[in-house]
């Protein structure tokens, strides 16, 4: 590859992701082999970046890290595999959507609370 990559150091504070994480996703295949430099360090490229921090969405909305390798594993296969990948991606989607519904309903709460709280105070 040459030093067209960045480094893991690099890779890890662009990407939030820990060094021991991005060895780990490339281990159990959530990242494709990266490419290395002439000494042999992992040298991450811009589609690396773009890929990681895709990872970093679907993990941070709660997508499980067998669903992240399943969708891992239909994007190295090709474009015949759209179809179940917007399926895994819709119903993601729907659990993301209950969630927010969920955290909403939870400030409500909050709210209401303060302001109660705020009340009690004017009295």
């Amino acid at each position: 590859m040459g030093m067209t990559g960045i480094t893991i150091q690099e890779a890890s504070r662009t990407s939030g992701l820990s060094a021991h994480t991005l060895r780990y996703y490339e281990r159990i295949g959530l990242v494709p082999e990266v490419g290395r430099d002439a000494a042999g360090h992992r040298s991450y490229t811009g589609a690396d970046l773009a890929w990681l921090e895709f990872l970093t969405k679907l993990r941070r909305t709660g997508m499980p890290i067998a669903d992240m390798c399943r969708y891992a594993e239909l994007v190295r296969r090709g474009p015949e595999t759209a179809a179940e990948r917007r399926r895994i991606l819709q119903a993601h989607r729907e659990r993301v959507l209950e969630r927010i519904a969920q955290l909403n309903g939870d400030l409500a709460v909050l709210d209401r609370k303060i302001d109660m709280y705020y009340g009690m105070e004017s009295s």
